[in-house]
């Protein structure tokens, strides 16, 4: 299934029935008087995050969602029957934008969220509605409300407590492929990933979930490369797990090229918490690891822990290091629900 995290939709919530003029003819009855009835109302325009989906490439496919108009209504006091919803099934994760692709509309974090995009418009009112002591015989109904019509965007950002990030060829697709049943292109020649991958890891008897974004270049922010395209499905991660390759000859200059272009993102992404990793160690000797380990420290890198996705060399040491972030985000996460819930009452 091909991966979209960006798209277009076109929604427009349903017209209100017209109400109706109508009057009772029924035998014996000399002045019958009106008996139209009101108009049903147009169908709202739901989103929902539902489970299951992982893209959006459904809305590929149908772009244009229009809920159904109201009835509308009949003689004999008959109201006319409501248009029926319609619902955009999104993933977790998604952001509803405006059509300025700016103003955030709704996020859709929490599985099960339902958000109203468009109402319904209201049913017109029939003639039996404006009867009154002086006017036994209206002729005047009104015409239903009509329906919004918005053009919206759809933005996926993954949710996942751990973002890989790197230059291409870094190694984060082994990383990945080595800590979870993900199976990411791994290859040896050079290639970058051409969309996320995410994995559950587990360590130490917890779970947590990875993402493995395209690979970064330098001047990605201005939009070389596949630029900063896919950055935004690590915004939401607990911490960034920084792999450096330490085959590279360019060393520190990779390193800060990464921290660079997380600057030049935005989104506080070059201030969350960052774990270093010098990998591929396993075509290094003990004296080059300790090394390169020191140049990057010297560079301004904090504890640089050592590993080989290959060989899986340092690889449970550095998921260790990660738990901890992960695990104070989740912590903060629960007493943040348990605020917005309120205090307890009998």
């Amino acid at each position: 299934m091909k991966f979209l995290d960006l798209c277009k939709v076109y929604v427009r919530s349903g017209s209100g029935g017209n109400g109706c003029i109508s009057f009772r003819r029924e035998k014996f009855v000399e002045f019958g008087g009106p008996d139209g009835g009101d108009g049903g109302k147009g169908g709202d325009v739901w989103a929902e995050a539902v489970d299951g989906l992982n893209t959006l490439i459904d809305f590929r496919y149908q772009q244009h969602w229009f809920a159904q108009n109201g009835q509308g209504g009949m003689g004999r006091n008959r109201t006319g029957k409501d248009g029926d919803d319609i619902v955009l099934r999104v993933p977790v994760g998604t952001e509803i934008l405006d059509e300025d692709e700016e103003t955030v509309i709704a996020d859709m974090t929490e599985l099960g969220q339902r958000v109203l995009l468009a109402r319904g418009g209201n049913g017109g009112w029939g003639n039996l509605q404006f009867k009154t002591s002086t006017n036994q015989g209206p002729r005047r109904a009104n015409s239903g409300q009509e329906g919004i019509e918005r053009t919206l965007w759809l933005r996926l950002k993954l949710i996942a407590d751990v973002g890989l990030v790197g230059l291409p060829n870094a190694g984060k697709s082994t990383f990945l492929a080595a800590t979870s049943n993900a199976r990411p292109k791994i290859a040896d020649y050079p290639f970058t990933t051409l969309h996320p991958n995410l994995g559950v890891v587990g360590v130490d008897d917890a779970e947590f979930v990875v993402a493995d974004i395209p690979g970064l270049i330098e001047g990605a922010h201005e939009g070389r490369g596949l630029g900063d395209l896919f950055l935004g499905h690590i915004e939401r991660c607990a911490v960034l797990l920084h792999l450096v390759d330490g085959t590279s000859g360019t060393l520190i200059e990779d390193w800060q090229t990464i921290l660079d272009e997380l600057a030049a993102y935005g989104a506080g992404l070059d201030e969350k918490p960052r774990v270093t990793v010098l990998n591929k160690i396993d075509a290094l000797d003990d004296e080059e690891r300790e090394f390169l380990k020191d140049e990057l420290e010297a560079a301004g890198a904090k504890d640089v822990m050592l590993m080989s996705g290959a060989t899986r060399e340092g690889v449970t040491e550095v998921l260790r290091a990660l738990r901890p972030h992960v695990n104070a985000r989740r912590r903060a996460e629960r007493i943040e629900a348990q605020e917005d819930e309120g205090p307890w009452q009998p």
